[in-house]
C-alpha cells in the first residue's frame, strides 16, 4: 500500500500547452529492431467527459496510441500532458504512481488475477492509488465500494463472494475488469479492443454497462476497435488515420 506522501515537484502541474483532460502535440515514438513501427500525433485532444471511439485496423498501432497516452511507454519527442501533467517529465515509476491514481485501464484479454477472487481482483488498484482508495473508502469502504460496482454490473451475489477469477465466464470476466476500472472514479477510463472476442448481443450488453457506470462516475472513456458498427454509442468516433501517422520499417 502506498503511504501517505506529499506531492512529489514532478507531479506539479505545469502550465497546460492545449485544452482538454489529455493533450498530445508533436509525439513521435518508435518501436525499434526487425520490423520497426513508428507513430507520429501532431495534435489530438480529448475533453473532459467525451467518449471516444478510435477505430484502426488490427495491427494499425491503436494499442501504441493507448500505451502513449496512459505513459505505459514514452516517446523520443513531443508533449504527453494529462490533467495538466506532462507524463514526458516524469520518472518511469512517477509515471505509474499517477496512472494508477488517475487511469482505469480494461485490458483486451481483461488481464484478472486467475486464482485471486471477485473482489480481489476488483480492489486491486486501491492498493496503488492513494487517492482511489479514500473515494472507495468515502463508499462506506473498499469492498462495500466493490460490491456496489459489481451488483449494478450485473454480477450474482453467489459468485462475487465465491467464486475465482478463472472459474468465470468471459461475460462474467468482462463485469469484473470494468469493475477494477471503475473503482475509486477515476478520471479517465482507456478499453484496448474490449469487445473483440463477443457476439454482437454480449457488445451490445457490455457497452451498456460501460456506458452506464462511466456515466454515473463522471469518467471520460476512451476505446480503441476494429469494429465501426460500434460508432452510434459514442460521442465521438475518429479514426486512428486521422489522430496520427504511422509508418513501418523495411
Amino acid at each position: 500500500m502506498i503511504e501517505a506522501e506529499t506531492v512529489p515537484r514532478e507531479f506539479e502541474k505545469v502550465p497546460a500547452a492545449l485544452s482538454g483532460l489529455v493533450s498530445m502535440r508533436g509525439v513521435r515514438f518508435t518501436w525499434s529492431g526487425k520490423n520497426s513501427f513508428t507513430i507520429a500525433i501532431e495534435r489530438f485532444v480529448l475533453k473532459k467527459g467525451e467518449t471516444l471511439l478510435l477505430i484502426g485496423p488490427s495491427g494499425s498501432g491503436k494499442s501504441t496510441f493507448l500505451s502513449l497516452l496512459a505513459g505505459i511507454v514514452i516517446p523520443e519527442q513531443g508533449i504527453i500532458e494529462v490533467l495538466g501533467t506532462d507524463l514526458t517529465r516524469l520518472s518511469s515509476a512517477a509515471r505509474d504512481r499517477f496512472r494508477a491514481e488517475h487511469f482505469g485501464i480494461i485490458f483486451q484479454m481483461f488481464n484478472l488475477l486467475p486464482y485471486g477472487s471477485v473482489i480481489d481482483n476488483v480492489v486491486l488498484p486501491l492498493s496503488f492509488s492513494k487517492t482511489r482508495r479514500q473515494r472507495a473508502l468515502a463508499q462506506g469502504g473498499t469492498k462495500a465500494a466493490a460490491l456496489r460496482l459489481l451488483e449494478s454490473l450485473g454480477l450474482e451475489k453467489a459468485i462475487i463472494e465465491k467464486a475465482k477469477a478463472a472459474s468465470l465466464s468471459v461475460g462474467q470476466q468482462q463485469r469484473v475488469a470494468v469493475a477494477r476500472a471503475l473503482i475509486g472514479a477515476p478520471e479517465l477510463i482507456v478499453a484496448d479492443e474490449p469487445t473483440s472476442a463477443l457476439d454482437r448481443g454480449s457488445q451490445q450488453a457490455f457497452l451498456d454497462l460501460l456506458f452506464n457506470d462511466v456515466a454515473a462516475a463522471g469518467a471520460t472513456l476512451i476505446m480503441v476497435s476494429h469494429d465501426e458498427s460500434l460508432s452510434g454509442r459514442f460521442s465521438r468516433v475518429a479514426r486512428l488515420s486521422e489522430v496520427a501517422h504511422t509508418s513501418r520499417g523495411d
